[in-house]
C-alpha cells in the first residue's frame, strides 16, 4: 500500500473518478524491424508512466485520469519530451510527488539526449507555477533524489502492484 496507513490523514480525494485504461499498442512491421530506425513517440512515452501508481491510492495515473495521451509530446528529431499531468483535485499536496515520479520514470528509461519537461496541465492546480518550478530545477530534483524517504516513496510510485 502506498497510501495512508492506520491513523494517517484522511484521503484528499477520497471518491476519486476512475477512468478505463486504453489498451495495449499495436506492435507494427515496421517496430519489429531491427533494419529501420525506431523512434520514439507520444504514445511510447504515456506507455512508460501510464502505469505509474498514485501515492494515495491502489490506482495508477492513468485510472485517475492524471495522464493522458494526449499531454504526451515527442520530438524524437530535437530530442525533447514533454508531459502535462493534471492532479484530480486542484490543491492535491501530492502534485509534486506524482510530477517528480513521472520525470524519475522517464529519466530511468530513455536515453540521456532527451530533455525532458514535465508539468501541471495549466489551470487544474492551486500552486502550479511553484510545482512546476520545482519540477524544471534540476538541482532540486537530484536534491529531492538524495532524500532516501522521498525516493522510497518514488520508488513505491513507479513499482508493479501485485
Amino acid at each position: 500500500m502506498v497510501g495512508p496507513g492506520p491513523g494517517a490523514a484522511p484521503l484528499e480525494n477520497a471518491n476519486p473518478l476512475i477512468y478505463r485504461r486504453s489498451g495495449e499498442r499495436p506492435v507494427t512491421a515496421r517496430e519489429e524491424d531491427d533494419e529501420l530506425p525506431d523512434a520514439i513517440d507520444d504514445r511510447e512515452i504515456f506507455d512508460l508512466i501510464r502505469s505509474i501508481n498514485d501515492p494515495e491510492h491502489p490506482l495508477t495515473l492513468e485510472e485517475l485520469n492524471v495522464v493522458e495521451q494526449v499531454r504526451v509530446k515527442v520530438n524524437d528529431a530535437e530530442s525533447t519530451v514533454s508531459v502535462e499531468f493534471t492532479p484530480t483535485i486542484p490543491h492535491c499536496s501530492m502534485a509534486t510527488l506524482i510530477g517528480l515520479s513521472i520525470k524519475v520514470k522517464l529519466i530511468r528509461s530513455l536515453p540521456e539526449r532527451f530533455k525532458l519537461d514535465v508539468h501541471i496541465t495549466p489551470g487544474t492546480h492551486a500552486s502550479e507555477h511553484a510545482v512546476n518550478k520545482q519540477l524544471a530545477d534540476k538541482e532540486r530534483v537530484a536534491a529531492a533524489l538524495e532524500n532516501s524517504h522521498l525516493l522510497e516513496v518514488v520508488n513505491q510510485c513507479l513499482s508493479a502492484r501485485s
